[in-house]
């Protein structure tokens, strides 16, 4: 057997990039424009490195085919060039880099003063330091993987329900989940786990960043790590520490089996994507790949300044989408999880920073042409976060056809309305019914709003209701991190209480959350605990907590809330009036005596007038939507029919007598779930009469019309 010192170095191809096994070798291929040299760093399982000069350099690509290399193999690159911070040259061979297209990643980064490519004690010119023995590797992978008829659920917009999730953080504490499976991948696809999702009524789960990333060098030197994983290094990579079967590739089959798993119960997967910035930091970050592979051509450099970064998004630097080779990049990973990973769509991370073409946030940027342009990604669940930290950078529905949007407004919306702040109920209205002052001017859909009320980042919802302030002194930055302004109530009381009327209006108030969320139009997102009860002690910005501040705990179930949840998503998903298709109109129906497919009615039983869409004090709506009115038709162009529903909504301190409408809108009302009630179930069935009743303090009803034959 050959020592690989003694590999002959072929020329190979130029495309694709990355690291492609034949079945007999591996073709290695890596871009980069200012390179005077590039050298394939092999290694043994102990370590020992075998380094080899790719000479063929085409169309800006160093590339090499070595016979008898395979799947398994470790490897690296170190790059020649120059050093001149002043023109944004960061070129440093002692740096080992990892390949941006590398299909797997093994080992640990550590952190050492040899990370950094500039003298981290200070001096000039680059760090002599051989940074091998302290960065992760690239591995060779087999792609092959029996997908056995796999398909994607495809699952329609206005039928789906996203789960945000991380997948540590969902079963490293399940009792059911064997132990060497919780935590990973394959906890994820674990039947305990899957059941649950069935169980709610979840269709997608939108996973945290399982690309592969590294932590923060600031984290590790506080003895804390980056939980949350939006700090990416590998674009391809399955992120390795989930993997419960090994990281020399087994983390790629893994994931699949993962997907074709949940393919199998009706769940899709989603994957929350960071194609902004990388791990790399700012000026004073480690050199771990892009900055030592092409500084200035895969990062925004500032102008007159290109020793620093131009920073959209608050973590040191930005990919410089508007350069092809990083567009490829890009387009080339989607694909990639697309078709080799079956993944179903994509959250794009700070998408505001992708979409800026010189400055500005620009709606026709070349990454949405190229996107829109994509036979692949195009089809798939396209998600962006429309903001990033930049001037301009709030973009709620301003993305283009194609996209949803999580609605940032819609969670503000809604959280003022049950803090108590005094907002009426105009801006409620647009929320409920699927924000069609966003989304309706350019042809989109009521499903482009991705409505949500918590997410990964800030306070669960049962601390939403339990704490004012915020309690991130874990996190080692003296309290000064996360958002202060929450919009949020604690109930009269700050933190955990003893006292059971708090303790009981607490829990009303996480269902009043709950039940504004899931009879919404548009796309409901759960976070994954909120309908377990999850806590994080106040901590609303986890980020770097990996331990019980983070974690599901599986011990600790609401039972009644999670089957308030599943009795939710239930009624949703056997009535399309509550998940429409198309933006309401607010017309008259032919035939039915004078209603409308969705009317507004005020506490006295009168429909609001303009005095009421403007009174800031009014806290108390009746959404009337009669199933008789919906705009969509089934597959074969029938038209839908569906019960109609009265959503009584009282977010007010005392009970209000409302007085429910009569004829022609409803000749009486049948109670299908209510906030009142631990599990939203009546105690017993429950008819009431139009007419006066009282509405119980902070409250929301959905009354089901009855109608005489």
């Amino acid at each position: 057997m050959r020592s690989p010192d003694e590999y002959e170095v072929w020329p190979g191809r130029s495309a694709p990039l990355g690291a492609h096994w034949d079945g007999t070798g591996t073709n290695f291929a890596l871009w980069s424009a200012g390179a005077h040299a590039v050298d394939l760093c092999l290694f043994d399982e102990d370590g020992t490195e075998h380094r080899h000069r790719l000479r063929e350099n085409t169309h800006q690509v160093w590339h090499g085919r070595l016979p008898g290399t395979g799947p398994g193999q470790r490897y690296g690159y170190r790059v020649h060039g120059g050093w001149d911070l002043g023109s944004g040259q960061r070129y440093n061979p002692a740096k080992l880099l990892l390949d941006p297209y590398a299909r797997a990643v093994d080992g640990e980064q550590s952190l050492h003063p040899a990370l950094f490519g500039f003298r981290y004690e200070g001096g000039e010119g680059p760090d002599p330091r051989d940074s091998a023995p302290y960065v992760p590797r690239g591995v060779v992978v087999r792609d092959s993987f029996p997908w056995d008829g796999d398909r994607s659920p495809a699952t329609p917009w206005s039928d789906t329900v996203i789960y945000e999730v991380h997948v540590k953080g969902a079963t490293i504490r399940h009792p059911d989940v064997p132990p060497a499976l919780r935590g990973t991948y394959a906890g994820l696809a674990h039947p305990a786990f899957v059941e649950h999702l069935q169980s709610l009524g979840v269709t997608a789960v939108e996973l945290l960043p399982v690309h592969q990333f590294v932590s923060e060098p600031h984290l590790p030197r506080r003895g804390l790590t980056n939980y949350w994983g939006y700090n990416t290094l590998g674009y391809f990579a399955p992120h390795a520490a989930y993997s419960s079967a090994g990281t020399a590739g087994q983390q790629v089959t893994e994931f699949k089996a993962m997907v074709k798993t949940l393919h199998a119960a009706g769940i899709e997967v989603v994957l929350d994507v960071v194609y902004n910035h990388t791990a790399e930091g700012d000026h004073t970050g480690p050199t771990l790949s892009f900055k030592g592979i092409d500084n200035g051509g895969y990062y925004r450099l500032r102008e007159g300044d290109p020793s620093r970064y131009q920073d959209y998004t608050g973590c040191g630097n930005t990919l410089d989408v508007r350069r092809p080779q990083v567009l490829a990049l890009l387009m080339d990973s989607l694909r990639y999880w697309v078709t080799e990973m079956h993944v179903d769509g994509f959250r794009f991370d700070l998408a505001a920073a992708l979409a800026r073409s010189l400055h500005d946030v620009d709606r026709l940027s070349a990454f949405f042409d190229v996107v829109h342009q994509d036979p692949v990604v195009s089809q798939v669940k396209l998600i962006a976060e429309p903001w990033d930290v930049g001037p301009g950078g709030y973009q709620v529905g301003n993305f283009p056809p194609l996209w949803t949007e999580w609605n940032g407004r819609y969670r503000d919306t809604v959280r003022d309305v049950w803090s108590g702040a005094r907002v009426g109920v105009r801006d409620l209205a647009y929320r409920l019914t699927g924000s069609s002052d966003l989304y309706r001017s350019d042809g989109r859909r009521p499903f482009a709003s991705v409505n949500f009320v918590t997410a990964h980042d800030g306070f669960p919802l049962a601390d939403l209701v339990t704490y004012e302030h915020k309690r991130n002194e874990a996190n080692g930055e003296d309290n000064r991190d996360g958002e202060s302004h929450n919009r949020n109530w604690n109930c009269g009381v700050e933190g955990p209480t003893d006292d059971p009327e708090v303790n009981e209006l607490r829990r009303r108030q996480v269902r009043n959350h709950l039940a504004t969320l899931l009879l919404s139009t548009g796309v409901p997102m759960l976070t994954a605990g909120d309908e377990l009860g999850r806590t994080q002690g106040g901590n609303n910005n986890a980020y770097c907590q990996d331990n019980e501040i983070s974690w599901l705990d599986w011990t600790e179930v609401d039972e009644d809330l999670r089957t308030f949840v599943a009795r939710l998503l239930r009624l949703r998903r056997e009535s399309p009036v509550l998940r429409q298709e198309a933006f309401f109109e607010g017309h008259e129906l032919a035939d039915t005596g004078g209603t409308r497919d969705l009317a507004w009615f005020a506490p006295g039983g009168a429909q609001l007038d303009t005095g009421d869409w403007f009174d800031n004090d009014l806290q108390t709506v009746g959404m009337y939507l009669d199933g008789r009115g919906i705009r969509h038709r089934d597959q074969r162009g029938r038209p839908v029919q569906d019960d109609s529903y009265l959503v009584q909504l009282h977010a007010g301190a005392e009970p209000v007598t409302v007085h429910l409408p009569g004829a022609p809108w409803a000749d009486g009302y049948e109670f299908a779930a209510s906030t009142e009630w631990a599990t939203g179930a009546p105690p017993r069935p429950t008819v009431v009469a139009p007419g006066p009743i009282e509405v119980p303090a902070r409250c929301v009803w959905l009354l089901r019309v009855l109608r005489r034959p």
